[in-house]
């Protein structure tokens, strides 16, 4: 699919974690630029819940993270190995033992997660944990803690889940897409031109890490390498909430194409992390669609400064 897209309804992927891009995708995908002739490739180096390559549907794509659960699961859905009926069946019969046994149920399938990786007990935890956060300790163990609701189940919601993982299916179908476990530095190393590079790493200043470290350090060599990018690039990160700037943006990101929008959180650990949020997509130049009047005047001040050609 060539970008700008307008697209008209966005569909939740079988997963959930924080920071998941399902309500701000028509902004991202109206505000790039992009080709995609069949030869190039989608790039995403943070997959993450695969919400932006699952709505946007290129033909050819390379998708990496450092969470081998993730890219398990939809490798798994790619070869056919879990499908729509297989987590039906899945989901009803482990939903009842978690009627049944509550809490104690979840912490046994968690800690049989953490010994042998399943992708069904995957998806099982990642819908019946508090608040949907994906979170991993510094062991690579699931430790997020059970939402306390031990119907969680049901057979509407079961079939929600089923309808999501039949629609990812069909998405990948006849796709040329590459899942990979590896560091975001591997996943770029391998853009060429003509490719674009979707960014969506931890927000930095926000308590998001889902899998392993990521620090300020991380953040700067992120940008360092991404502005050497022979293909086009944008990426997404927090501008401004109620309380602060991300002073981030204009220390490293300088020299590019800025578009903001204000989106609300729903998922996070703290309440401090559902909030409104200022959000900017950072893109590269010569690679953002033309912006409205409107859009351009709705760019925060100090954002503007982003637009200044590199020194």
């Amino acid at each position: 699919m060539d970008l700008p897209f307008q697209i008209a309804h966005v569909k939740a992927p079988p997963i959930k974690c924080q920071g998941i891009k399902t309500k701000l995708l028509p902004f991202i995908f109206s505000s790039i630029r992009w080709e995609d002739n069949g030869t190039n490739r989608w790039v995403e180096p943070f997959m993450g819940s695969g919400v932006a390559v699952l709505n946007l549907v290129p033909r050819r794509a390379l998708l990496g993270d450092t969470n081998r659960h993730v890219i398990n699961f939809y490798q798994a859905i790619q070869r056919g190995e879990l499908s729509g009926e297989s987590v039906r069946e899945f989901l009803v019969c482990e939903g009842k033992k978690l009627l049944a046994q509550g809490a104690d149920y979840y912490y046994e399938v968690r800690k049989r997660f953490n010994l042998e990786g399943s992708p069904y007990d995957f998806l099982f935890l990642n819908r019946s944990c508090f608040n949907g956060v994906m979170r991993f300790n510094s062991a690579g163990e699931f430790n997020v803690p059970f939402c306390r609701k031990p119907e969680r189940f049901s057979q509407a919601y079961i079939t929600k889940i089923v309808n999501q993982i039949n629609w990812a299916a069909r998405q990948m179908r006849g796709k040329d897409w590459q899942f990979r476990v590896g560091k975001w530095s591997d996943t770029l190393s391998e853009a060429k031109e003509g490719d674009f590079v979707y960014l969506d790493p931890p927000y930095i200043g926000r308590h998001v890490d889902y899998y392993n470290s990521w620090g300020h350090a991380d953040a700067r060599m992120l940008a360092q390498v991404a502005k050497k990018l022979l293909c086009g690039f944008a990426l997404s990160m927090w501008l401004a909430n109620k309380y602060r700037e991300n002073t981030h943006i204009h220390q490293y990101w300088y020299g590019l194409e800025v578009r903001s929008c204000s989106h609300f959180y729903h998922v996070g650990s703290h309440e401090s992390l559902r909030n409104e949020m200022e959000e900017a997509l950072v893109i590269k130049p010569g690679f953002a669609a033309s912006a409205t009047a409107e859009e351009c005047s709705a760019i925060p001040p100090r954002s503007k400064q982003l637009l200044l050609a590199l020194p």
